[in-house]
């Protein structure tokens, strides 16, 4: 189950090196990659079919209990221990037309596809979930809409805490 906390709540909790990423803006597979030196793969975990959630339906006006496909991976970078938790998450509805080609690409980044020669419109959410902090993007890609959401784990947040001691110690 997922749980929200209001802003004031997150903006206070989120450490300042991790709040950077869950705001900015572009493709996280190309801020990854240079933040670990031109390292970067994605371990595809899952791939299955669901029923759109009540807010997720919503967020995509989508119809609710909609079919969509999901995608969970996992995201590394220069460690062993994987960086970010992702699912995406297409309704039915959305892959169509370029699109398609989402539920087809393995373990490849869908940033490779999303953000190439295109800047798509997104909406953001940040939440806590329990495997920690997450940001919820619902783009709009050649008129189709999914959402991808991104958790960072605990080797993520120890490896920017590690590079911020080096630059400041």
């Amino acid at each position: 189950m997922r749980k929200t906390q209001t802003w004031q709540r997150q903006d206070q909790s989120i450490h300042p090196e991790l709040k950077s990423w869950l705001y900015a803006s572009g493709s996280l597979t190309r801020q990854l990659t240079e933040l670990a030196g031109g390292v970067f793969w994605v371990q595809p975990l899952k791939e299955y079919f669901q029923r759109l959630n009540f807010n997720d339906s919503q967020w995509m006006k989508m119809p609710y209990r909609h079919t969509s496909w999901v995608r969970d991976c996992y995201l590394y970078g220069s460690d062993e221990q994987p960086w970010v938790k992702a699912r995406s998450i297409f309704p039915i509805l959305s892959l169509q037309g370029r699109a398609r080609l989402f539920q087809h690409i393995g373990s490849k980044p869908i940033g490779w596809y999303l953000f190439q020669r295109t800047e798509p419109v997104c909406e953001r959410r940040v939440i806590w979930l329990e495997e920690g902090w997450t940001r919820q993007s619902c783009y709009t890609w050649h008129g189709c809409k999914f959402i991808v959401q991104e958790t960072f784990l605990p080797a993520f947040e120890q490896f920017l805490n590690t590079q911020t001691q080096q630059t400041h110690g």
